[in-house]
C-alpha cells in the first residue's frame, strides 16, 4: 500500500485532508472547553475569544498520514523532533515561555533533526569558495539555520492564512521538485502537509463560529518541517542526486528566494528593532503584513498580496538557480527591499493625504 500511495501522491493529499477534517471539530471542542483560547487584545482585529491550538491538528493528521505512506523502517527521529517541536509550540500558546525557553525548546527538536535523524547542511555549493564542510560546522549551521527558519515563521504568522497560505505554496514548490527528482517519499511528504495546511486554511480564513488560530504548536511545526524540505534540497543538489536538467548551482539561494518573505521580514523587523535599542524578540506591529494593513488592504488581501509576491521570488530562484550565488542572493536582498521601500512611500503618501 506504501509503494502504491507514493505514486499516487494525490491521494496522499486527499488522506492528509480528509483526516485533517475529521479531527478539526474535535480539536475546536478541546480548545473551548480547556480554555485554549486568545482573547481580544490590542494586537488583534478579531473579536470574541479563538481557539489558538490549531497546529496540534496540523500535527497530528500530518504524523498519521506520514506513518501510512512510509516503510516501517524509515528513520522516524524526524518526528520526534517534529512532535518536540509542537509541545514546545503548545506550552509557548497555553503559558507563553520566555524566549530563551522557547530557544533551547527548539534546540532540542532540532537535535533530533540535525543529529539523530541526520538532516543537515553538509556543503555550501562554493559559498566563500567552501565545499564539504565538518561534522561540528555542519551541526551548528544546521541549527542556525533551523532556528532562522522556525522563527521566521512564527514571526510572519500574524493574520489570516498567511503562515498556512505561505506553506501550502512553499510545500507545492518542494512537492513539485522532490517528485521530478524521483525524491517519492519527499514529495509525498509535502503533499501530505498541503492537506492537512489546506483544512486549516478554511476554517482559518473562512470560518466564522469555529474560526481557529495556527498558533506556535502550527507555525513552529511549519517552520521545522519546511527546514527539512531546505536541507534535503540542499543536500541533493551538491551530490549530483538529480537529474541534470533539475541540478540547481545556486541551490541555497534558491532556497532563500523561496523563504524570502518570512526571512526578509525577520531581518528587516529585528533589525528595526536593534536600533531602536529594543529586544529583537519584543512584539510590535511592524511586520510586513502589518504595513499593507496600515496601506488600507483587509486581511484577506495582504494575504493574496503576499503569496502573489512569495511566488515571484520563488520564480526569481527558479530563474537564477545556476546564476552565481551572491549575484542571486543580492538580486533577492534588493528585489525586497526594493519593494518593501516602495510600500512605505505608499503608507506616508496615505498618512499624508489624510
Amino acid at each position: 500500500m506504501q509503494d502504491f500511495l507514493i505514486r499516487h501522491s494525490y491521494l496522499i493529499g486527499i488522506l492528509s485532508f480528509a483526516l485533517g477534517a475529521l479531527f478539526m471539530p474535535v480539536v475546536l471542542r478541546i480548545a473551548k472547553a480547556k480554555g485554549f483560547v486568545v482573547r481580544p487584545n490590542k494586537r488583534m482585529s478579531h473579536e470574541g475569544e479563538i481557539p489558538n491550538i490549531g497546529g496540534l491538528n496540523i500535527c497530528f493528521s500530518f504524523m498519521l498520514t506520514y506513518l501510512l505512506f512510509t516503510p516501517i523502517d524509515q528513520n522516524h527521529f524526524f518526528l520526534i523532533g517534529l512532535f518536540i517541536i509542537m509541545v514546545v509550540g503548545f506550552i509557548d500558546d497555553v503559558l507563553v515561555l520566555r524566549p530563551t525557553a522557547k530557544l533551547i525548546g527548539e534546540s532540542l527538536a532540532g537535535i533530533a533533526l540535525i543529529a539523530f535523524a541526520d538532516l543537515r547542511i553538509t556543503h555550501l555549493h562554493g559559498l566563500f569558495g567552501i565545499g564539504e564542510i565538518g561534522i561540528i560546522a555542519s551541526y551548528l549551521l544546521s541549527l542556525f539555520v533551523m532556528l532562522a527558519i522556525i522563527n521566521a515563521i512564527n514571526l510572519i504568522d500574524g493574520i489570516d492564512g498567511l503562515a498556512s497560505g505561505l506553506g501550502i505554496l512553499y510545500c507545492l514548490f518542494f512537492a513539485f521538485y522532490f517528485g521530478l527528482a524521483g525524491e517519492g517519499i519527499w514529495s509525498a511528504t509535502a503533499i501530505a502537509m498541503i492537506g492537512v495546511l489546506a483544512v486549516f486554511f478554511i476554517y482559518n480564513v473562512f470560518g466564522k463560529r469555529d474560526k481557529i488560530f495556527m498558533g506556535d504548536s502550527g507555525s513552529l511545526l511549519l517552520g521545522y518541517l519546511l527546514t527539512a524540505f531546505v536541507f534535503r534540497f540542499c543536500e541533493i543538489n551538491a551530490y549530483g542526486a538529480v537529474p541534470e536538467w533539475l541540478h540547481m548551482e545556486a541551490a541555497p539561494a534558491v532556497a532563500i528566494c523561496v523563504l524570502t518573505i518570512p526571512l526578509f521580514d525577520m531581518l528587516r523587523v529585528g533589525t528595526t528593532r536593534i536600533k531602536q535599542h529594543r529586544s529583537p524578540f519584543e512584539a510590535d506591529k511592524n511586520h510586513i503584513h502589518h504595513l499593507l494593513l496600515r496601506a488600507g488592504l483587509s486581511h484577506i488581501q495582504t494575504t493574496c498580496v503576499l503569496l502573489s509576491v512569495s511566488a515571484l521570488f520563488i520564480g526569481l530562484g527558479i530563474l537564477g538557480r545556476n546564476w552565481n550565488m551572491w549575484v542571486l542572493l543580492v538580486t533577492d536582498f534588493g528585489l525586497a527591499t526594493t519593494l518593501t521601500l516602495v510600500l512605505w512611500r505608499v503608507i506616508n503618501k496615505k498618512i499624508y493625504t489624510c
